[in-house]
């Protein structure tokens, strides 16, 4: 006797709770699958509308600079392609405004005062930094836009290139507040320690500045060196030191035989410190040994 088959209630009920709980999981997840071309979609158009603000400086359209405002304080979130020098003093007939859509937002914006405007010439700007746009129901979904210096518009932020320069000072300037009578003072300079070379400053002046190069037998090394001035007496004087390391390993100070307050400038043997100082942004605070007259003191 054949039987019929068929399917038990709770067999029923099983399916029935396997199919919501796929559901439950698969509706959402599709739900976001279709939002994340629209937040891709509004990246490429708010990054076409920078180039296109760029395009237009650069083409000196209406002889002015444009830019790219990004407005945060309305609900869906703005972008307003604008022609001045900033947001603030643009021509506001000119703006076109462009909505992004309302399930996306922007954030994290770096740029100074939330916008991009470029520079003649060069599409550069000095608005650099980036714009990140993302979906309000999964702010792990997420888009950024960089802009550099130069102008250059993408989604790959800026590479800074690593320095591996030995450092020391080379070249360092500095502001001498005194009164130097030319005629009769003399640059004195100090190798090691011991090494004394003295130069006459009324020797070596020439179109009103004094300009001096030498090299200088130091304990069997020759030191080579070059002192001058920027301005001279006008009131005060600009002093420049050139001491480049490949031609230098000696302990170096320089001073002026008017000042008896301290010395113009001391290099360590290795010129990795100046002044006392590993950097200087200003002399006059925390080096020791210098003239009370120095400050401003600046190396590259």
């Amino acid at each position: 006797m054949l039987h019929e088959s068929g399917f038990t209630l709770l067999e029923i009920i099983i399916v029935v709770f396997v199919l919501t709980v796929l559901g439950a999981i698969t509706i959402p997840n599709m739900a976001l699958f279709q939002k994340t071309p629209q937040l891709n979609n509004t990246f490429e158009e708010v990054a076409n509308t920078l180039r296109i603000a760029q395009n237009k400086t650069l083409s000196s359209e209406g002889n002015s600079r444009y830019g790219v405002y990004f407005k945060t304080t309305v609900t869906p979130h703005q972008y307003i392609l604008f022609k001045g020098d900033t947001y603030a003093s643009r021509d506001s007939s000119y703006d076109q405004t462009y909505p992004i859509p309302g399930i996306t937002e922007f954030y994290g914006i770096t740029t100074q005062d939330d916008e991009v405007v470029f520079n003649k010439l060069t599409g550069s700007t000095e608005n650099s930094g980036s714009i990140s746009l993302r979906l309000i129901e999964d702010t792990s979904q997420m888009k950024t836009i960089y802009i550099d210096n130069a102008g250059v518009i993408g989604a790959t932020a800026p590479q800074t290139p690593s320095d591996t320069r030995i450092k020391d000072a080379r070249h360092i300037n500095f502001t001498y507040n005194r009164t130097i009578v030319t005629n009769t003072e003399d640059i004195i300079l100090t190798f090691n320690g011991s090494t004394i070379e003295t130069i006459p400053m009324n020797q070596y002046l020439a179109t009103g500045q004094f300009d001096w190069t030498g090299t200088v037998n130091a304990g069997g090394f020759n030191q080579t060196v070059r002192i001058h001035t920027n301005v001279l007496n006008s009131p005060e004087t600009q002093f420049s030191v050139f001491r480049d390391m490949r031609f230098n390993d000696k302990s170096f100070v320089v001073e002026i035989s008017g000042d008896n307050t301290g010395a113009l400038a001391e290099y360590s043997a290795n010129g990795l410190t100046v002044n006392g100082l590993t950097s200087i942004d200003d002399c006059s605070t925390g080096a020791t040994g210098l003239s009370i007259y120095v400050s401003n003191c600046l190396w590259q």
